[in-house]
């Protein structure tokens, strides 16, 4: 443990110059004793490495001094993977790890590199969730992750749609984080299926099981490919035609993510005719019953729906009631 705090301290200066006892003890999460122990540790192995004392005093090595220790660990190499995704990587308890693989690249790198990389890092980043929609902290995740990382087999008690809990055991083959959420993707009998992490109650390991002979060919992101299109078929069932005024498609993305988006572009490459107001029929997949009276009523008026029948009779009785209550003159409170 200290032989690797030891090269982190080393890293750190070779890659940042000068820094003070208290910024070390930051980044290393140990106390401001620690590292000048840790100092003295690598001033006697014979690292050129001094301190000023002073208001603008440090702790650096001697000008020119770089190492060549930068060989990563299997877990860190791993980890970069997740380098995009610094808030994933911690969820995954990676966030150390990862860390450290990143200063290690930063060391091999020559110094004009170096700096093009932090430049990119101050002016670039990723952030996964879309607005109001934080990421999930599942309490059972890291489990998760270790068993994904380490072939063990599981038994999850989880919940499922309805609120009826069940117990599974799987074998779990990676992990996919979608919106913020969190999804296991997992081999039951002969069958890959999905679970959501934050729904899982409980883990018990229960063993190994060999991933060669489980998942071959199996490759997590065609299966995600795959699976998100038949979710996206089972979720929006059906079509109906609409006229949308331009703000109407407008806020398509916004009220129906990547499923309003497509219908309005596709509408817009059909060549879908546009009135002199502004209005252009869509062809716009829909759930079943009151879900998608809830997502087409939040268009208010920039939205018509022609067919089906039964979807625009069930659209306008909610418009009637909605019209009657507000319509009564006085607030629910007074009446």
């Amino acid at each position: 443990m200290r032989a690797s705090r030891l090269l982190s301290v080393l890293l750190l200066l070779q890659n940042r110059g000068r820094l003070t006892a208290e910024q070390l003890a930051q980044e290393l999460e140990v106390s401001v004793r620690t590292v000048y122990r840790d100092i003295d540790a690598l001033s006697a192995a014979g690292v050129p490495v001094y301190a000023e004392r002073g208001r603008s005093g440090g702790i650096q090595l001697v000008g020119g001094f770089r190492t060549r220790l930068t060989g990563l660990t299997e877990a860190e190499a791993q980890a970069l993977a997740l380098s995009g995704l610094p808030d994933a990587a911690a969820e995954l308890g990676l966030g150390a790890t990862l860390a450290a693989a990143q200063l290690k690249l930063s060391a091999a790198l020559p110094p004009e590199l170096r700096a093009r990389a932090n430049t990119v890092a101050q002016r670039f980043h990723l952030d996964v969730p879309g607005w109001f929609h934080d990421v999930e902290s599942p309490p059972h995740l890291a489990a998760v992750a270790d068993a994904v990382w380490n072939e063990r087999v599981l038994r999850i008690r989880y919940v499922k749609w309805g609120r009826r809990e069940v117990e599974r055991t799987v074998e779990p083959l990676g992990l996919v984080l979608k919106a913020g959420q969190w999804y296991l993707v997992a081999r039951v009998g002969n069958t890959a299926t999905t679970y959501r992490v934050g729904r899982i109650q409980s883990v018990d390991v229960l063993g190994q099981f060999d991933r060669d002979r489980v998942a071959a060919g199996f490759d997590l992101a065609e299966f995600w490919s795959s699976f998100s299109e038949q979710f996206e078929q089972r979720l929006y069932p059906r079509t109906a035609r609409v006229r949308m005024s331009k703000l109407g498609r407008a806020l398509a993305p916004v009220y129906l993510g990547a499923v309003g988006q497509k219908a309005v572009e596709e509408a817009e490459a059909a060549g879908a005719d546009v009135d002199a107001e502004g209005w252009q029929e869509v062809e716009l997949p829909v759930e079943q019953g009151r879900p998608a009276i809830g997502e087409l009523l939040r268009f208010g008026p920039e939205i018509e729906v022609l067919e089906p029948a039964d979807l625009r009779a069930e659209l306008a009785e909610a418009v009637r009631r909605m019209a009657a209550a507000y319509d009564s003159g006085s607030a629910g409170s007074q009446r």
